[in-house]
């Protein structure tokens, strides 16, 4: 059965520190080939790894005047996908350079990271629906850390794992963070937000060590939004930290899961190499449970969710079905989440 991914969305693509000046980067996003690309003015831009000449990635050419130079016949483009100049031309074959295009794609770059919006429509010039997903930081924030790994699964799947509550004790069991013992009952409120929902804010959980370290009457608000985001903003007095996660698919059957961090303590930077073993253990712990799952998805097995705890996941499936509904019909979008409270034990 083939994925169908949502459009008219904004996904992540790399860290801005990851695109150097002058340098083309080739991404698969969403099963697309994608150059991403930086000016030597710092402009950054991205454009279909295609040259439509002969089909040759455009990311094995090089920069040049502001332009992407293909590395087979030297055809340029400009950063708008526009050609510029074909140097083979003699001026009587009656090709005119810029009527031919490479599909550009929507980028916006701001707080460090790269985001790029992909279109339903190719051949449209329309602007973008939506926006980038909002960051509770500062406007001139940068990342902190980032962590990124590509999970051997759908994008649903990664998705799903996001917002499940309930695996925390069975899957990162670790002295640090939980055990299977400290499972309790737990009650979360829930309200909808502009394209998914978040879990209000709230006292951590207890048993969560990393939280008590942080000292301080410690608050966190986890929301997720379409169409692959979640974010947990936690403070800590005036001190706050914000965790941002996106799932990027690569492919039907492959995700990549990117982890950022942003904080405003300056202690906690010389602890960075403890965070960051932390972020790659449970990105391991994760990654390794979706690859025992696709184990058992070859079967295609009929899957169960269940009350409560698996109600986030519910919400996930049903938010897509409304935000492909809703593009189709030429209608605004309607969150089907309710304001509620939910309760499980993890």
């Amino acid at each position: 059965m083939s994925v169908e991914f949502l459009r008219n969305l904004w996904y992540f693509a790399l860290p801005a520190t990851a695109l150097r000046k002058r340098q083309l980067v080739h991404k698969l996003m969403l099963g697309e080939p994608i150059l991403l690309g930086r000016t030597e003015a710092g402009e950054a831009f991205a454009l279909r790894d295609l040259c439509p000449h002969r089909g040759v990635p455009l990311t094995a050419g090089r920069i040049s005047d502001g332009t992407v130079e293909c590395a087979y016949h030297g055809w340029r483009f400009k950063p708008s996908g526009q050609c510029a100049f074909i140097p083979s031309l003699v001026g009587e074959e009656g090709v005119e350079p810029a009527k031919i295009r490479v599909r550009s794609y929507p980028l916006i770059e701001r707080n460090g990271l790269i985001w790029v919006y992909m279109a339903q429509d190719p051949a449209s010039d329309a602007a973008p629906v939506t926006g980038i997903p909002a960051l509770p930081i500062a406007a001139d924030a940068k990342p902190r850390m980032i962590e990124a790994q590509k999970f051997p699964c759908e994008i649903d799947h990664a998705v799903m794992g996001l917002m499940d509550p309930a695996h925390g004790p069975f899957v990162h069991k670790v002295w640090w963070w939980r055990s299977a013992n400290s499972i309790h009952a737990k009650a979360k409120k829930y309200a909808p937000i502009p394209r998914g929902f978040t879990m209000v804010s709230h006292k951590p959980s207890s048993n969560s060590l990393l939280y008590r370290v942080l000292g301080g009457d410690v608050k966190t608000e986890i929301s997720f939004e379409l169409p692959s985001v979640r974010v947990e903003h936690i403070k800590a007095g005036r001190h706050e930290i914000v965790g941002l996660t996106t799932c990027t698919p690569v492919t039907e059957l492959e995700t990549e899961v990117t982890q950022t961090f942003f904080w405003t303590m300056n202690w906690v930077t010389p602890f960075k190499p403890i965070f960051r073993r932390a972020a790659v253990t449970f990105l391991n712990q994760d990654r390794a449970m979706v690859t025992l799952q696709a184990q058992g998805l070859k079967f295609n097995p009929r899957l169960m969710l269940i009350q409560d705890a698996d109600v986030p996941a519910m919400w996930y499936h049903r938010l897509k079905k409304e935000w492909t509904a809703s593009r189709s019909e030429g209608r605004d979008f309607a969150n089907p989440v309710p304001e509620t409270t939910l309760r499980w034990r993890s």
